[in-house]
């Protein structure tokens, strides 16, 4: 891979994109030193500045180290995720330059407890589809996930192979089903001997849960998922912005 001129993003950002599409490859792998600054100018052709602009941003992205004397190492890094969309866990580890698969654990059709039917607009006992999942970043399990679809719904969503197709690209593209807006709850929590051995943890490991309902148009719940990441793995950030009327009064006034 190699900059494109007509490019309008930066060339900073393109060489970024390459080098931690390489990384997430294994082209470099993790432990191993980057290439010096001088083999990636002739490499890329750009200015010192260019490059050093590239691995300060790869450095705060957690994908590569300094180690005093040594050089510019790869590392394992934490995911940073960003809480700014409702998007699925393929397009936030291919936004972030990991290779994201999943293995499916089970899927079948069962009656709505309590919970699930509040979340879906349903009554208890109501018929839904199941998916559990664990979802994969470069191999390294991330997230243990439950969906939980409609019947009429789910039935279509699991003919299909969801180690390979996400399931918001089938209700969207399949199926018809715009995803608009989401509820979204993240707490931490400690897991439980299922989800643990599912993700290849020791019980009790700190994991965040996240519970998002997703809708569709007419705020329809589409979509009720329980997601567990690990703690160790991911870490999510978002930016907040601060309405007028919580700006504090000048002292002194009336």
């Amino acid at each position: 891979m190699e900059i494109d001129s007509s490019n309008p993003l930066p060339l900073y950002a393109q060489i970024e994109k390459i080098l931690a599409s390489e990384i997430a490859g294994g082209t470099f792998p993790v432990g191993r030193p980057l290439p010096p600054e001088d083999a990636l100018l002739r490499r890329f052709g750009v200015s010192r500045t260019t490059i050093r602009a590239t691995i300060q941003s790869l450095i705060r992205r957690g994908l590569l180290e300094i180690r005093r004397g040594k050089g510019t190492f790869v590392t394992q890094p934490t995911i940073t995720q960003e809480l700014t969309a409702l998007s699925g866990f393929v397009e936030d580890m291919n936004a972030l330059g990991r290779r994201p698969t999943a293995r499916v654990i089970d899927k079948q059709k069962l009656s709505a407890s309590r919970l699930v039917a509040s979340h879906l607009g349903l009554s208890t006992g109501d018929p839904v589809v199941r998916i559990q999942r664990v979802r994969l970043a470069n191999d390294v399990p991330i997230s243990f996930d439950e969906t939980y679809l409609p019947a009429d719904l789910g039935e279509k969503v699991i003919a299909h192979d969801l180690e390979l197709e996400p399931i918001f690209s089938l209700l969207e593209q399949k199926y018809n089903t715009a995803l608009i807006e989401a509820d979204y709850c993240l707490q931490a929590t400690l897991s439980t001997g299922g989800v643990a051995k599912a993700l290849g943890i020791k019980a009790g490991s700190p994991i965040f849960l996240i519970e998002r309902t997703s809708y569709s148009d007419g705020h329809r719940p589409v979509d009720y998922e329980r997601l567990f990441y690990r703690g160790d793995q991911i870490r999510f950030v978002t930016r907040l912005t601060r309405h007028p009327s919580q700006k504090p009064v000048a002292q002194g006034s009336s």
